[in-house]
């Protein structure tokens, strides 16, 4: 599974991904994170264009982003076009954090569950991590 990570998160990426190879997850389940740059979308891309990229191409959206303010905001975007087959939207409680080991470890927990058990969070609209 492809995650895209929002442009705003590449250092917390860069911790997640090497968390995930240390404990092994990448042998078991295919999870890559990808940024916005590896991918060519420009940093300043509308929610709303984020959003249907990231559906349109199977991805799991990995953000910080809670804003509901304006017409193309993540919130509001997920809001109007969520359907019962649409990945949900993973968002990092508290990014700072990552940093910290123990929260580091259990972001990448909660990534791996959810990627393993996608199917039963297909239309959940918001997860937030961990």
């Amino acid at each position: 599974m492809i995650i895209l990570v929002d442009y705003n998160l590449n250092r917390q990426a860069i911790l997640l991904s090497g968390r995930l190879a240390i404990e092994g997850w990448l042998e078991i389940v295919p999870i890559q994170l990808v940024t916005f740059t590896e991918i060519g979308i420009p940093s300043d891309s509308s929610d709303r264009f984020v959003w249907r990229f990231a559906q349109s191409n199977g991805m799991l959206l990995l953000t910080a982003n809670r804003s509901a303010k304006g017409k193309d905001a993540l919130e509001q975007v997920m809001r109007e076009e969520n359907t019962p087959t649409s990945f949900p939207i993973l968002t990092i409680s508290d990014p700072d954090r990552v940093n910290e080991y123990n929260y580091r470890e259990r972001c990448v927990d909660r990534l791996v569950e959810i990627v393993i058990d996608i199917r039963d969070y297909l239309g959940a609209g918001r997860l937030f991590i961990p």
